[in-house]
């Protein structure tokens, strides 16, 4: 687009056509006025309705052509114009006041990055419980500066910031962890436990949510020892 904008939203998306519709509505009912910011989808070459249903809702759709889900984020930040960067996936739901909050925390002095936490949109007992104790433990994470976990769903960056350490890594699970270890190093990561995000737990009910977890976690280690990750999720379709 030709006006930068305060906010770039990235969604990466695969055969997300039962997801997607939703995610987008609840960005384009934003108390941010719609003038000030952009919604940019990077599709990974799905074979349903996905992008044909993005485009009735984004300033822009594009084809993923950098790998991983770290790529795709990548590649929509190439072609946004916003001072700020945000992510999110497609089967998220946004509250209506995302992007203004997001704004308003990077207000701050020294804030190069800012995150919250997720809430299950599911409303299984089990998940609020494992999520509840997540985000109370990415809470005490962040407040001691023991790591962030800057998860893809709920996460904004500086563009120059973004820019500057490269972006994220292909690795396909972990990146988020990864990438705040680069960005601790450019200035203040502020954990907003207000700024939530509603979460699908699909991909926990696909996998399991120890598997999900154990696959995060050794990607977190390979990252902290600056190795290569080793176990990745492969790509699926989520119904």
């Amino acid at each position: 687009m030709s006006n930068n904008k305060k906010v770039s939203v990235v969604i990466p998306a695969y055969n997300e056509e039962s997801y997607i519709g939703a995610c987008l509505n609840s960005l384009v009912n934003q108390t941010l006025d719609r003038r000030d910011y952009e919604i940019v989808v990077v599709d990974g070459g799905s074979e349903d309705e996905t992008v044909d249903i993005a485009r009735e809702y984004a300033d822009n759709v594009i084809i993923q052509h950098s790998k991983g889900v770290g790529g795709a984020r990548n590649d929509g930040v190439e072609v946004s114009s916003g001072e700020i960067v945000a992510m999110t996936d497609a089967d998220i739901i946004l509250p209506c006041n995302w992007l203004e909050r997001i704004c308003n925390d990077f207000r701050a002095d020294g804030v190069v990055a800012v995150y919250g936490p997720i809430i299950p949109i599911e409303s299984r007992f089990k998940y609020k419980v494992l999520i509840g104790a997540f985000n109370k433990l990415a809470h005490f994470a962040a407040i001691s500066g023991i790591f962030h976990a800057t998860l893809g769903s709920n996460t904004a960056i500086r563009r120059d910031v973004f820019q500057k350490i490269g972006g994220y890594s292909d690795m396909s699970a972990g990146d988020d962890y990864e990438i705040a270890r680069r960005l601790r190093h450019e200035g203040a990561i502020r954990y907003d436990p207000m700024l939530s995000v509603h979460f699908s737990m699909r991909r926990m009910e696909k996998y399991g949510f120890i598997r999900a977890l154990y696959i995060w976690a050794m990607n977190v280690v390979a990252a902290k020892r600056g190795t290569r990750a080793r176990i990745n999720y492969t790509r699926q379709t989520y119904r």
